[in-house]
């Protein structure tokens, strides 16, 4: 019995799909290294490796309440456990504060200005979820809701968050917007059915050709203020492997198909990855 309940439990926070928390820590450290001008020490990139993963699974825990009901009408979601009742409301709500509360715990070892920010990190997540049913562009929310580790990093090792830190959270938030309209696309017969606002709809026709500037436009703000002292060919190394994602993106998404979308979604994560090694290794030279 015990033994099925965490099994539903881990299955809520989709222990088994990682690509979510990555998607959220790989800016996340390029954040630390660039704060801290290299190596930001073991202490940090525990806190905000296990940090991003239980606020990942915290955020599961509340949007799959926000969005039961919506979701028994959709073909990939119907089957969760809040949603398929085999996890009750109440019960999914206290695991995800359980979690919350681990995360803050972790954010405690840092410094003021880290736990202050925390607060404005966990008011926009729980925000999220209920943004779909209002905003036209709900993954413009989930953009803070996931770069909000960029500022957070920069307080941890700077005690203030610097205009830095704010471009490259703008130009996150542009790469969420490409691979969550991604994501968006997978499900968009039956977002239209139920009434549900993604940016997939709104972009309508024109959804791949702006996925493809959404992400023209990340690389332009990490390039520049990211690696941008970098030496050439370090840089030039990150923007062809980028540039081959991308394209590779493109090709995925272009006929619009639900696999083909829902594999760009999923290997997402290699090119915060790539920024990240670009930004690790400038380290290095600086």
């Amino acid at each position: 019995m015990l033994q099925a309940r965490l099994g539903l439990y881990l299955d809520l926070i989709r222990w088994n799909r990682p690509a979510g928390w990555l998607l959220l820590l790989w800016p996340t450290l390029s954040a630390l290294w660039i704060a801290a001008g290299g190596f930001p020490g073991w202490h940090l990139i525990i806190v905000f490796t296990l940090g991003t993963i239980l606020m990942r699974s915290a955020g599961c825990c509340v949007n799959d309440v926000a969005d039961a009901d919506f979701d028994k009408h959709v073909k990939r979601t119907a089957q969760r456990p809040v949603t398929s009742g085999r996890v009750g409301k109440k019960e999914a709500l206290l695991l995800g504060a359980f979690l919350a509360l681990l995360a803050f715990g972790l954010v405690l070892t840092t410094n003021a200005a880290t736990i202050l920010w925390s607060f404005a990190a966990l008011a926009i997540a729980i925000a999220y979820p209920f943004a779909k049913r209002f905003v036209s562009m709900p993954q413009a929310v989930l953009g803070v809701a996931f770069s909000f580790g960029i500022p957070m990093a920069f307080a941890a090792v700077q005690g203030r968050v610097p205009l830095l830190a704010w471009i490259l959270l703008l130009g996150n938030l542009f790469w969420v917007l490409a691979y969550d309209t991604e994501y968006a696309m997978v499900d968009r017969d039956d977002d239209l059915r139920i009434g549900m606002k993604t940016s997939a709809i709104t972009l309508g026709r024109f959804d791949v050709a702006a996925i493809t500037l959404f992400y023209v436009i990340y690389m332009l703000f990490w390039l520049i203020a990211g690696i941008g002292s970098a030496p050439a060919a370090i840089k030039l190394i990150v923007i062809i492997a980028a540039a081959a994602q991308i394209f590779w993106h493109w090709q995925l998404i272009r006929t619009r198909s639900r696999e083909g979308c829902f594999t760009a979604f999923r290997q997402n994560h290699w090119l915060g990855f790539t920024l990240f090694a670009g930004i690790a290794a400038a380290s290095w030279f600086q």
